[in-house]
């Protein structure tokens, strides 16, 4: 006997991703509703051979229901997360609604699966955001060997997480580059992307950080290791999907690169490119489609005493947002759920 499972907001890049993972890595569902608002209603979306309908989720009975799997932004999120909830289904979700209240668990399955264990006080389990996730898979190897004293990272991020609006501004600023007259505006972006870096991704918070900067550094602490001391500068960069970051980390320890390099080899959800070689290394187009986090660039800091040098990417739609999730709900069914 299999889980019946709900994906909410299956209409969005992520929800049609959680579908597609789901039917690769053949999750045990005897059945899956697809969940979208009112206006998708009529619409359809792939599950590995099957086409399901878009259900509306205003009126959508969750009792029954073993696991939500949520994909909407944060305020969709707080309104019908409780409705699952209270109902008995368990939701685990992408959004900025729940990650960081001490009552949710917020988990990398890689990192901190046993965190888990928390969702049953309000059966919500959250994911963190894309780069936090690809971040603390890692780090958190690295970490239990040496202990990481401060993080210091850029990252570049996608235009994923600012949703079809982003991506479709994007395309028609690289189109309009080219075609004088059709130049277009920013609206999305409070600058033109196309052929352009932005060094901002949210809402300025009262101390000069970003909201992304904030949310990942307090994510960090949550995930990882409050003791952390965590700087962060997040930039918009003009990529459809793929995040990237250029990490320096500070250790309690002396870590030696090559056996920074080893350790990262046999840890969980990484693949380690790194030859000093042109081209030696991964970007986000390489990682585009692919399950894994990879790590490059592994090399000594030499102005601390203990400090390492790394550059990470991932598929931000597969494993940073996507597959997270997946994982969290095999877990969850796994060791918690234990059906069938």
């Amino acid at each position: 006997m299999g889980y019946r499972l709900a994906v909410a907001g299956a209409t969005t890049d992520v929800g049609r991703e959680i579908l597609n993972i789901l039917a690769e890595r053949e999750f045990p569902a005897d059945e899956v509703a697809a969940l979208g608002p009112r206006r998708s209603l009529g619409t359809e979306t792939s599950f590995g051979d099957e086409t399901l309908k878009i259900r509306d989720i205003e009126n959508f009975d969750f009792t029954g229901y073993d696991i939500a799997l949520f994909a909407m932004e944060a305020e969709e999120a707080r309104k019908y997360a409780p409705l699952a909830t209270g109902q008995g289904c368990v939701v685990i979700d992408a959004s900025t609604a729940f990650r960081l209240e001490p009552s949710v668990p917020l988990v990398v399955p890689e990192v901190n699966p046993g965190a888990i264990a928390g969702y049953r006080e309000r059966m919500i389990i959250a994911s963190p955001e894309t780069t936090t996730s690809e971040l603390m898979v890692a780090l958190n190897p690295l970490h239990e060997r040496a202990r990481i004293r401060r993080v210091v990272a850029s990252t570049y991020q996608s235009v994923l997480t600012a949703g079809k609006k982003g991506m479709d501004e994007l395309w028609n600023q690289t189109k309009g580059m080219y075609v004088p007259g059709q130049e277009v505006e920013p609206s999305i972006f409070p600058r033109q992307l196309a052929f352009n870096v932005i060094p901002q991704v949210g809402e300025f918070m009262e101390d000069g950080a970003s909201r992304a900067e904030w949310q990942i550094k307090a994510e960090v602490k949550k995930i990882l290791d409050p003791a952390i001391r965590v700087s962060v500068t997040c930039v918009r960069v003009p990529v459809f999907v793929g995040d990237a970051e250029s990490v320096n980390v500070e250790f309690e320890d002396f870590l030696d690169e090559d056996e920074a390099r080893d350790i990262l080899r046999e840890s969980p959800g990484l693949l380690v490119i790194d030859k000093r070689e042109d081209g030696g290394y991964v970007t986000p187009i390489e990682a585009a489609g692919d399950f894994a986090t990879f790590v490059s660039r592994i090399r000594q800091d030499s102005t601390v005493e203990n400090g390492l040098n790394l550059w990470i990417t991932c598929d931000s739609l597969r494993k940073g947002s996507a597959l997270n999730l997946v994982q969290i709900a095999e877990l969850l069914g796994r060791d918690y759920l234990q059906k069938g």
